[in-house]
């Protein structure tokens, strides 16, 4: 129902909440100067940052594509959609006004001039505060819900409105969706109203709150974005929060927030964690205030931008700080006193466990050794700096594949499903883990020349039978390693139809040492390029098409607009000539077929199976309408077979969320059938130690 673009904003949303919250962070009580208190001319390093971006990528961008006039234009699309996807707020006299310099931000980002983003910016914080005052009349109205009327959801249909009127109709459709939503989740009357109404208090201030770095970060991104939607551009704290990402360590009190209707809320406690150790904190606990130590005044911190939140509460390990918290149900606040510590993500990294499932002919229960790695992580820093104790994955999973052979695991589940990409290096060396030796990847730059990245250290860390469960959420650095194990029939690929279709390298450069060229550079943010574009040994690229499952489950993920082929600018699929590398004999077409059928009959057997099957058939119809009934009973009788909107959201939420290791459902259960399968039908290898 809604628009590609909606979903993807939706995913990055929640990913970047989930990332950022989750980071925790130093601070006093400050009040940071917003873009509405700040004017072009108050900005020292926008003008280098703006520049450098753009001198890096007309040398080293994959396009070697130079700025023009329809980079420019897709930057003032970009830019106006990331404001206001569903042209709600800027008016089409607005639109018309930004249009004029259509063609000319080019020349001016050359200059290192962003003055229209302060130009758009302040007219779309003008316009909000209008609309939030005609939505405090609108919510104070009655309004009739027998009448046939629609409400556009695809944000490509939709127009700006050009007149008051237009605008009231425009505003009156959406407050009516609003309140039909609040309905059908059993939320009504004044409470539905209130809730409402400091939803949109609370957006109207947080867009207040965003500061130059934030806004500089959404132009430049709206025009890196324009050459390939993987090149971005992260602010300081941005970088600051990857780098820390990469290694899988924050120091704070361990908890996850998220942003809601004007609340930070705490989502989950990191296991090992401060907050968890102590115990008072609970998940959706509301953070109302902020104070450092045993003595500092409190920030009142509702209405606060999520990033500044984490800030006040992220800080030194050792160091105290004080929560004002309404506990979840309560409606008196309590006061908090926890002690930072430095945290491991244990989540974020290679997990464990083996599973008993099925009977050997011995009588005796197969064993499969389940890892779930949700990303391609290295602590870069340390690995710079050439401490040998760096986090690394290809680590991690040496060692679980070194306890597996212990205890004699029958076949290896490696599930990929929620893991986004990471480090090509750790791609690389965790290939070959499972492969002898040989090409892992192949590399085009700008200038067409083709590089192989092998695996040269010969031997095995397992030889055995794998399994590589994947989604359309895994991409990049997910990609390189599942294509590899195909290309060398090394195991079977099960799950979705096909991966995100991401085939490109990207580089992080940090502008500072990029301008300064000196190791001490002030930090200026960093640029992620788009340089170079990987292939598969066999000669295919991974980007647009993805790779494709040696055996499909039915799941709603294939049916999701979150693929590379979503993705506005998306460079295309092509295919280069295939190395040259030994193929495995562990896996070959005609096995591949019978697994698909076994596999089939199943599904077809199966009643949750053929349930997800039709939730999936109404999920496809019900994305594909453009438009809402703002009718209660047609309206809420659509809800009752299928929320879309809450699906994907579910979905979103199992990606940043903590999960089992292996939750056994029907889906997964599928997933072990089709690894007795491989056992049974495939030929038996012996396992080698490295």
């Amino acid at each position: 129902m809604n628009s590609a673009l909606g979903h993807l904003r939706r995913l990055h949303a929640l990913y970047l909440s989930a990332l950022v919250a989750s980071l925790a962070v130093v601070s006093a009580a400050w009040v940071r100067p917003s873009v509405a208190d700040l004017q072009p001319a108050d900005i020292n390093n926008e003008k280098y940052i703006t520049k450098i971006v753009n001198s890096l990528l007309g040398r080293e961008h994959l396009s070697k594509r130079k700025l023009d006039d329809e980079i420019s234009q897709r930057t003032l699309k970009t830019f106006l959609r990331q404001l206001d996807p569903m042209k709600l707020y800027f008016t089409q006299a607005d639109v018309n006004g930004f249009g004029e310099l259509e063609f000319q931000l080019d020349d001016m980002a050359r200059d290192g001039d962003v003055s229209m983003a302060y130009k758009i910016f302040n007219r779309f914080l003008e316009r909000l505060d209008q609309r939030v005052k005609l939505v405090e009349e609108l919510l104070g109205m009655e309004h009739d819900f027998s009448v046939d009327e629609e409400m556009i959801t695809d944000s490509k249909q939709t127009v700006y409105a050009k007149t008051d009127d237009e605008i009231r109709d425009k505003w009156r459709k959406r407050i009516k969706y609003d309140l039909l939503v609040q309905k059908a989740d059993k939320v009504e009357g004044e409470e539905a109203v209130t809730k409402l109404r400091r939803r949109y208090q609370s957006l109207a201030k947080r867009m207040h709150q965003i500061d130059q770095d934030e806004l500089l970060e959404m132009y430049i991104t709206a025009l890196t974005s324009s050459y390939d939607p993987h090149t971005t551009y992260m602010s300081k704290s941005s970088y600051d929060n990857f780098i820390i990402m990469m290694r899988l360590e924050l120091e704070g009190i361990g908890a996850s927030l998220q942003y809601e209707d004007g609340y930070t809320k705490v989502k989950e406690l990191i296991p090992g964690g401060a907050a968890e150790k102590d115990g008072r904190l609970q998940p959706e606990d509301r953070v109302i205030g902020v104070a450092q130590g045993d003595e500092g005044e409190f920030v009142d911190v509702v209405d606060m931008n999520l990033n500044d939140v984490v800030k006040l509460i992220r800080g030194t390990p050792g160091t105290v700080v004080r929560l004002k918290v309404t506990p979840a149900g309560q409606p008196e606040p309590k006061v908090y006193d926890i002690t930072r510590a430095r945290i491991e993500l244990k989540d974020k990294e290679a997990r464990a466990e083996v599973i008993e499932e099925g009977m050997k002919p011995n009588g005796q229960p197969y064993k499969i050794g389940v890892i779930d790695l949700p990303s391609f992580y290295m602590d870069m820093e340390g690995n710079r700096n050439g401490s040998k104790e760096y986090k690394s994955t290809t680590r991690d999973v040496q060692k679980i594949l070194r306890d597996f052979r212990s205890d004699n695991v029958d076949a290896v589940m490696l599930d990929l499903r929620r893991n986004g990409g990471g480090s090509l290096v750790e791609a690389i060396s965790l290939t070959g883990l499972f492969i002898d030796h040989g090409p892992i990847v192949q590399v085009k730059d700008s200038g067409g020349r083709i590089e192989s990245h092998d695996d040269d250290d010969r031997g095995m860390a397992w030889d055995g039978p794998l399994v590589v469960l994947t989604s359309k959420f895994s991409a990049s650095a997910s990609e390189i390693f599942a294509g590899a194990i195909q290309d060398y029939r090394r195991g079977i690929v099960v799950g979705d139809k096909a991966t995100h279709g991401k085939g490109t390298v990207q580089s992080l450069l940090d502008l500072g040492r990029q301008l300064f060229r000196n190791p001490n550079a002030p930090s200026l943010g960093a640029l992620k390029i788009t340089m170079q574009q990987f292939y598969r040994a066999n000669g295919d690229s991974t980007q647009n098409r993805g790779v494709l499952a040696d055996v499909e489950l039915p799941s709603l993920t294939t049916h999701l607009d979150v693929g590379e082929g979503d993705l506005d600018f998306a460079l295309k699929f092509d295919k280069i000539d295939a190395a040259e590398f030994s193929k495995e004999t562990l896996v070959d077409p005609k096995l591949v077929e019978e697994l698909r059928q076994l596999s089939q009959r199943r599904i077809t057997d199966n009643d949750e199976f053929q349930k997800e099957i039709r939730r999936i058939e109404s999920y496809k119809k019900q994305k594909e309408q453009k438009r809402v009934s703002l009718n209660a009973e047609k309206f809420l009788a659509d809800r009752a077979e299928l929320n879309a909107d809450k699906e994907e959201e579910k979905k979103f939420e199992e990606l940043n969320g903590s999960a089992p290791i292996f939750k056994r459902d029907f889906y997964n259960n599928e997933t072990l059938a089709v690894t007795l399968d491989y056992l049974r039908l495939g030929k038996p290898a012996t396992v080698t130690k490295r």
